[in-house]
C-alpha cells in the first residue's frame, strides 16, 4: 500500500546525491510508489499538541544535474503522514532536540518515525556507545583538563574528539609529553579554569589499525548488513573519515563485526533505532551513529546491494 513519507534534512539542493544515504532512501521510496513530502528543521510547529509541518510534495531522480523537484509548500497535520524519516544531520543542537519533541507528537498519534525521536535524544552517538563497555577500547568522557591529561599518560597515545562532532571534525591524536596537549584540551574543553563553560570530551585509547580503516556498519532493526565500508586514512592523516579524505572500499563482515553488532543490536530495537551506523576500528566499538547514518550508496554500488529497500522492507512490515 503507498504510503505518504516526509522527511527532514539538510538543504537537499546541497547534496551530493552519489554519497548521500538520504537521497538512496527518497528514490527507493518513489521506486516504490510512495507519495514523497520535504521540510527543514524551520517547517515544524506545534498547534495545541499536535504536530504540523509546511511540506512540500517531492520527486526525485538519480542525475547529477537535476536531481529533485519540488511542489508548493503548504503547512498541514503532520499525523496525515505515515511515515517521518528523521535525516538531519548533527550537531545535535538544541534545535534539534526541539524538532524531535514535535515529531515525537506526530509518533504518538501513531505516525511511524525512522528513527524514533526519544531515542534521537537519549542516544548520543559517542556516550550511547559506552552502554557497551565489553565492545569499546579504553575511553573517558569528561570536561576536566586534568582528569584528560591524566588519562593521556595513564594509555600513552590517545585520540580527542568533540562530544558533538561529525566527520572527524576537531579530532585530535597525541601522545604522553607532547607540548601541544594543553592548546589541544583548551580547544575541546574551553570554559575557565573554574569550570564555567567547559564542553565534555570525549579521549579514547588511539587503535593503531585504523590505518586498515574504520568500519561503517549498517544495522537495519539490529541485524547488520553483511558488508561495511572501510574508510582508511590516505597519507599522513589519521582519520578515515569520508569527509576528511579517507577512501571508502567495501568489506565482508568479519566475525568480530558481527560480534558487536550482535551485543548492541537487542539495544537499537528496543530503543527504536531502526537504522544505526557502528564505527569499528579493529576490534573496538567507537562510536554508534543515530542520528543519519550514511554510506549505503558506496556499499550498494560496490556489492549490488539495495540498503534502502532492505529498510524500506522493515519499515513495510510494521504492523498498521
Amino acid at each position: 500500500m503507498p504510503l505518504s513519507v516526509a522527511v527532514l534534512m539538510d538543504p537537499i539542493r546541497t547534496i551530493k546525491i552519489a554519497k548521500d544515504t538520504t537521497f538512496a532512501m527518497l528514490l527507493e521510496a518513489q521506486r516504490r510508489g510512495h507519495a514523497l513530502f520535504y521540510m527543514e528543521q524551520g517547517d515544524l510547529s506545534l498547534r495545541d499538541g499536535v504536530a504540523h509541518a509546511r511540506l512540500a510534495p517531492l520527486a526525485v531522480r538519480d542525475d547529477p544535474a537535476n536531481w529533485y523537484e519540488l511542489g508548493p509548500a503548504q503547512w498541514r497535520d503532520l499525523r496525515e503522514m505515515d511515515l517521518v524519516l528523521m535525516r538531519k544531520d548533527p550537531p545535535v543542537d538544541a534545535q534539534f532536540i526541539y524538532d524531535t519533541m514535535v515529531v515525537e507528537a506526530a509518533q504518538r498519534d501513531g505516525v511511524q518515525v525512522v528513527n524514533d525521536p526519544r531515542a534521537l535524544r537519549d542516544c548520543n552517538e559517542k556516550v550511547f556507545t559506552l552502554h557497551f563497555p565489553q565492545c569499546m577500547a579504553p575511553t573517558l568522557v569528561a570536561r576536566d583538563p586534568a582528569e584528560l591529561r591524566r588519562f593521556v599518560a595513564e594509555h600513552g597515545e590517545v585520540v580527542l574528539k568533540p562530544l558533538d562532532g561529525m566527520g572527524g571534525r576537531g579530532i585530535f591524536r597525541v601522545k604522553a609529553g607532547d607540548p601541544n596537549l594543553n592548546s589541544m584540551l583548551e580547544t575541546l574543553v574551553g570554559g575557565s579554569s573554574s569550570g564555567q563553560g567547559r564542553q565534555f570530551t570525549v579521549a579514547q585509547k588511539f587503535i593503531p589499525q585504523i590505518s586498515a580503516g574504520d568500519k561503517r556498519v549498517l544495522l537495519i532493526d539490529g541485524e547488520p548488513v553483511p558488508y561495511a565500508l572501510a574508510r582508511i586514512p590516505q597519507g599522513d592523516e589519521f582519520r578515515g573519515n569520508l569527509a576528511a579524505g579517507g577512501r571508502g572500499e567495501g568489506v565482508p563482515l568479519s566475525e568480530r563485526d558481527r560480534w558487536i553488532a550482535a551485543q548492541v543490536g537487542p539495544e537499537l530495537r528496543r530503543r527504536g533505532l531502526r537504522f544505526v551506523g557502528l564505527d569499528v576500528i579493529g576490534d573496538y566499538l567507537t562510536e554508534i551513529n543515530v542520528t543519519s547514518p550514511t554510506c549505503v550508496r558506496e556499499l550498494d554500488a560496490q556489492f549490488g546491494l539495495n540498503i534502502a529497500g532492505m529498510l524500506f522492507d522493515a519499515i513495510e512490515n510494521v504492523p498498521a
